[in-house]
């Protein structure tokens, strides 16, 4: 792949600018003030031809598409990283490694739905990644990303999801089911999963320069270079309990293969977890959109003074009770915002002299 074209992709003022926002995203990690909220709104290229096919095709069409938006991310007041995020099979990524059937629904492109394995849950084999060609693909993804030789992008792998999720996906309530009457059956398969998840995050840390990899979603959810994500969607179907017991050791494993932790996603009701997440040392950040944001008050006042929020606003959380709630502290406003937001700090210092 011919990577002189990319010029503005290896650009020293735009990657200036990226590290600015790196840098200010850190202090937020690391507790310290800021008097301007932070904001983030990432950029995504996308490429045109089939993924599937012609993914060293895919990554050079979406470069160039980066190449038309890259100015866009010269903004230093919203953080607006520019990425590649290749998404092959949907949130199924995994599953298709593990042998299930994953299929686009009534034929609607990258509508990706999974059907259960008909095997009982306690059987579960490692797959041989060399011979998987749902990883290959993948690999392939990245190793043009890195041919590219760009500078300024980040990249994201696909959905390396989270043992419980996909435990789920490919057993459905049995998995359930088989928690309250053969636990022994889950911790088998649920620590395949997650061995496998662990061997692909290493290989994306050991093939994607550091300061460029990040996990999903990488329009809200970037964090500072080293750290890692993971979806945790589904715990809202377990009870606390079942959560510290099947679960919470491996979603620590994941995020410990960081140097900085990481995050987890949450999109449902997960409060009842607070306990168990206030004591993972590796969780640094939730990232709250839909339901979950409706949350947030309970998260905040409960969790840890280290442990950031990443909040997507919504109709039941929107940016004034962000606002109100964290004072602009502790908080990632994944929202288009053209103008620096305030802390409720300065808020009150305007109103304590007088003004509106």
């Amino acid at each position: 792949m011919n990577g002189g074209k990319w010029s503005l992709l290896r650009d020293p003022e735009l990657l200036n600018c990226r590290e600015f926002h790196f840098s200010r995203l850190r202090s937020l990690f690391q507790g310290e003030s800021s008097d301007r909220v932070f904001v983030l709104q990432g950029i995504q290229g996308y490429g045109k031809a089939d993924l599937y096919s012609d993914p060293e095709l895919w990554m050079e069409e979406a470069l160039n598409d980066l190449t038309e938006k890259a100015d866009r991310a010269r903004d230093r007041v919203v953080f607006r990283p520019i990425s590649v995020n290749p998404w092959p099979y949907g949130v199924h990524f995994i599953d298709r490694i593990f042998g299930a059937e994953v299929y686009e629904l009534d034929g609607e492109k990258d509508n990706w739905q999974v059907k259960a394995l008909k095997t009982p849950v306690g059987g579960l084999q490692p797959p041989d990644l060399d011979k998987s060609r749902t990883w290959t693909l993948a690999r392939r993804l990245a190793e043009a990303f890195v041919d590219a030789c760009v500078t300024v992008p980040l990249f994201a792998p696909p959905v390396l999801s989270s043992s419980l999720n996909i435990g789920l996906n490919l057993y459905g309530q049995e998995l359930l089911c088989a928690m309250m009457s053969r636990p022994e059956a889950v911790y088998h398969d649920l620590r395949i999963i997650n061995d496998v998840i662990s061997a692909l995050h290493t290989w994306y840390r050991e093939t994607i320069p550091p300061e460029q990899l990040q996990m999903v979603e990488t329009c809200g959810r970037i964090q500072p270079p080293g750290h890692g994500q993971l979806c945790g969607c589904s715990c809202q179907l377990i009870s606390p309990g079942q959560y510290e017991d099947f679960v919470a050791p491996l979603d620590d494993e994941i995020l410990s293969l960081y140097p900085n932790g990481g995050m987890i996603h949450l999109c449902g009701s997960h409060t009842q977890h607070i306990a168990v997440w206030r004591k993972m040392r590796s969780l640094r950040a939730l990232q709250l959109n839909d339901r979950a944001a409706h949350d947030l008050e309970t998260y905040y006042n409960e969790l840890r003074d280290d442990q950031v929020f990443y909040v997507n606003p919504c109709t039941g959380m929107p940016v004034d009770r962000i606002m109100e709630i964290t004072g602009g502290r502790r908080v990632v406003i994944v929202d288009n915002v053209t103008e620096a937001l305030p802390t409720r700090s300065q808020k009150q210092e305007v109103r304590s002299q007088g003004g509106p």
